[in-house]
């Protein structure tokens, strides 16, 4: 039996994980700053910590997840400027925005979502904390520095060194030590929200939040924090500079997912709306995106195209496919069971892709049984897939997806493709084969292919509409 082991991106090496603490383990994921829509460039490191937190659920550990909710930053601002609306009103809008999508790809809600707004009083604690033992100070501006030159440890996660650092350009810079120090907490400005400490009104800045939500829910240390990639430098790297001052030993390891990117850029805003989870989702159902989403390994660059994504959602309908009709046949759903090829697929470092490969072999196997009538084949390759899938987050049966997969309109679709295939069998039952072709072809021209089988005709989706 294979032991789950996990890449580590502080040591860049892939070792055997044990946690802190004996069958128990606790994640920190960042999280949404929530200043727009999200896209589905957002959305994949929830994909991808969701899979792990559920491998490591079903490996028998109590998980205790932790997803913050960065709701107050500079972006946040300058939108409800351009939005004319209170700074907190956006924030609300667009964290909606994002659980709405968490939704409809079926991740799981974290254990506890803390906001940053509703940790100040912890931010000042450590904020002092770190003064007093002389990792920090506050000029005198209402601003509060880390002192980063007095940490040997800083920048060992993304291996840099401090002299090659380009520093911010910071209107405030005259009040640093060295123009390398990161604020702690931003001294008000006019018309800004604000916040009173012992140095001054003001407002957190963008690392300290997740240091003191992380301690206040995980504890002094815990086992594992993750993030995209582009969360390393600077902000997991002053995560661990603002933490180890202050004496907390923090995350035992590091995981980052890699990005969606477009021709060969990581996404963002700028690539337009076209790639936001709600517009996507009108095109594919969650589960179909989340099938997308999941497939490439995590520390895998995913290239997103429409024609992609369609092509692993019509994939993706042949696996669902096959569950239908296993299902009919044997009676009753099939049973998760997972496979051990699939226990040493996702123990190696969660290799998705590896797993998938068995999920196919499943899947060729299962339909070659339904050719020949072999129910045992038929049910042990049915629950090997629904094991495989329950884990991925793309088990069709699962409620749900009931809400969030268009399924009130798959189930007016089907009543009216049901009318047109029954119109279909009356034709050929009274040997009119030039109507019931028609009605055939007429379904085909929509994307519906027409499938007969010994349990009558079944029909699916064969292609998506471009208009």
């Amino acid at each position: 039996m294979s032991s789950l082991s996990l890449y580590d991106t502080l040591t860049r090496t892939t070792s055997p994980f044990v946690p802190l603490k004996e069958g128990e383990v606790g994640i920190y994921l960042c999280g949404a700053t929530v200043q727009a829509p999200p896209h589905i460039g957002h959305v994949r490191s929830g994909v991808n910590f969701d899979i792990l937190r559920r491998w490591l659920t079903k490996s028998g550990y109590d998980v205790t997840f932790i997803r913050n909710v960065t709701d107050i930053d500079d972006k946040i601002l300058h939108k409800a400027v351009h939005e004319q609306m209170p700074w907190w009103a956006v924030a609300m809008k667009y964290e909606r925005a994002f659980s709405d999508a968490y939704a409809a790809l079926n991740v799981l809600p974290p254990t506890y979502e803390p906001r940053a707004t509703g940790h100040v009083t912890q931010m000042i604690e450590l904020m002092t904390l770190l003064i007093e033992r002389g990792a920090a100070y506050a000029p005198g501006n209402g601003d509060v520095y880390l002192e980063v030159r007095k940490l040997e440890s800083y920048l060992t996660l993304s291996r840099q060194k401090i002299d090659d650092l380009q520093p911010a350009a910071d209107a405030d810079e005259i009040y640093k030590k060295d123009p390398r120090d990161f604020a702690l907490w931003k001294a008000a400005k006019p018309g800004d929200p604000s916040w009173p400490t012992p140095w001054g009104a003001g407002r957190p800045g963008w690392h300290l939040e997740c240091s003191a939500m992380a301690h206040a829910y995980l504890g002094e240390a815990f086992d594992i924090h993750g993030g995209g990639l582009d969360l390393i430098f600077p902000h997991h790297e002053n995560e661990i500079a603002q933490s180890e001052a202050a004496g907390y030993a923090f995350s035992k390891r590091w995981m980052h997912n890699a990005w969606v990117t477009a021709s060969g850029e990581k996404m963002s805003k700028s690539l337009g709306n076209s790639l936001q989870v709600a517009e996507l989702l009108k095109t594919v159902r969650g589960i179909e995106l989340r099938w997308y989403l999941g497939s490439a390994h995590y520390r895998s660059m995913l290239e997103f195209s429409h024609e992609a994504l369609a092509e692993s959602a019509t994939a993706f309908r042949r696996i669902e496919g096959f569950l239908t009709r296993a299902t009919e046949i044997l009676g009753s759903a099939p049973t998760p069971v997972i496979s051990q090829g699939f226990t040493d697929a996702m123990n190696d470092d969660l290799a998705v892709p590896t797993a998938l490969a068995g999920i196919s072999e499943a899947l060729r196997l299962g339909n070659s049984a339904i050719a020949s009538g072999d129910k045992a084949v038929i049910s042990s390759s049915a629950n090997e897939i629904r094991g495989a899938l329950e884990v991925l987050g793309c088990d069709p049966f699962d409620p749900a997806y009931a809400n969030h997969s268009g399924e009130d309109l798959i189930k007016a679709l089907d009543g009216v493709i049901q009318l047109a295939l029954a119109q279909r069998t009356a034709a050929r039952e009274r040997k009119d084969f030039a109507a019931s072709d028609q009605i055939r072809d007429g379904l085909a021209a929509l994307g519906i292919t027409i499938e007969d089988t010994a349990q009558g005709p079944r029909w699916s989706i064969s292609q998506i509409s471009e208009k």
